[in-house]
């Protein structure tokens, strides 16, 4: 399905390629057209860790909300009430200042703080998790992050929202959780400022066993923990839209779950494969990467129906850019313009 969809998007790509190489063929219309336009850069630092101190110097208490990077999935519009009996998981080192920001973010009234259920995160559990992936000096020495997160009906999927997380995208954390076995939930996540948000996955996770009364599998979180990792650094690595490498990952784990990796051999074949179809330039250390987190993905307990969904969910929303009639709308828009723009440089 996805491939499908990504080799139908390549063939509008190379029309839309023709066109632009066509009409720039004469000079001055292009200066015209490009006059008009802004071009607007963004920068991240993703770098910044969720306890640095470095960070918090530079970024003390502010209340802006800076949410994941550009070219990131969009983060899902996430309301939780009360009534939904959540869970909060706070960073243990939150200022009253900050952590009334982070209630704000998810529409918490610090006076109605005792209403919710509420864990905390300490940064010996940050490190714990984390260490094996992330160097301790990016960890850092507090622990930030704060997750609110509810169980929603089954089939619902995973919604996510982000605030103040810099790093982390939506799609990474779905998939990090998909892969823990977290299959129908809401979460909101919220920094003070803006941090990176690899820690927040501590948070939820151990929300999510307080709330379910579920001990998940060690071996699971430790992968869903590397993968978050992972993903993460290819997104940094690799010259590409973020959400073409979250779904090539979610893509490969439908494989391993559908059975049809054995082996790191046919692993190794199989993101070559995909890099391929999503247009994705890997180097060899990114195809190891990837390679080590399979085979641990692969002898792990994971419930591959979340995975599977997860999966799905990643072909429905990339089918649902191609098939929408506003998307074909803009195209013909774009060509009609263009046709008249041509026709101009004749009369």
């Amino acid at each position: 399905m996805i491939r499908l969809i990504k080799k139908k998007a390549k063939s509008i790509a190379c029309s839309v390629l023709a066109a632009v190489t066509l009409f720039t063929m004469n000079p001055a219309v292009f200066a015209t057209e490009t006059a008009t336009q802004t071009d607007t850069v963004s920068s991240v630092d993703v770098s910044g860790s969720d306890s640095s101190d470095a960070a918090d110097k530079s970024n003390t208490d502010s209340t802006a909300d800076s949410t994941t990077t550009a070219g990131s999935e969009a983060n899902d519009k996430v309301t939780i009430s009360n009534n939904d009996k959540p869970y909060l998981s706070l960073g243990a080192d939150l200022t009253p200042d900050q952590r009334a920001t982070v209630l704000g973010f998810m529409g918490i009234e610090l006076t109605d703080l005792d209403k919710y259920d509420v864990v905390y995160v300490n940064n010996d559990e940050e490190h714990k998790y984390l260490d094996s992936y992330i160097s301790k000096s990016e960890i850092g020495t507090r622990s930030l992050s704060s997750v609110l997160i509810t169980e929603d009906k089954k089939g619902a999927g995973l919604s996510v929202s982000t605030h103040n997380i810099n790093y982390c995208t939506v799609g990474m954390y779905k998939n990090a959780l998909a892969t823990a076995g977290i299959a129908d939930a809401k979460i909101i996540v919220a920094g003070p400022f803006p941090i990176s948000g690899t820690a927040a996955l501590v948070g939820t996770l151990k929300a999510y066993e307080e709330m379910t009364g579920k001990k998940l599998d060690d071996k699971v979180t430790d992968a869903a923990m590397d993968e978050l990792v992972t993903t993460g650094e290819l997104n940094k690595s690799i010259d590409g839209d973020s959400q073409d490498i979250e779904a090539m990952i979610a893509d490969l784990k439908k494989q391993l779950a559908d059975g049809g990796l054995k082996d790191e051999s046919q692993i190794k074949d199989a993101i070559k494969e995909a890099a391929k179809d999503y247009d994705l330039k890997l180097s060899d250390d990114d195809i190891a990467k990837l390679t080590s987190l399979l085979m641990k993905l692969k002898d792990a307990n994971i419930d591959w129906d979340s995975v599977i969904n997860q999966a799905q969910d990643w072909a429905s929303k990339l089918g649902d850019k191609i098939n929408d009639p506003g998307f074909w709308e803009k195209i013909g828009n774009f060509f009609m313009d263009l046709w008249d723009k041509i026709k101009s440089l004749f009369s």
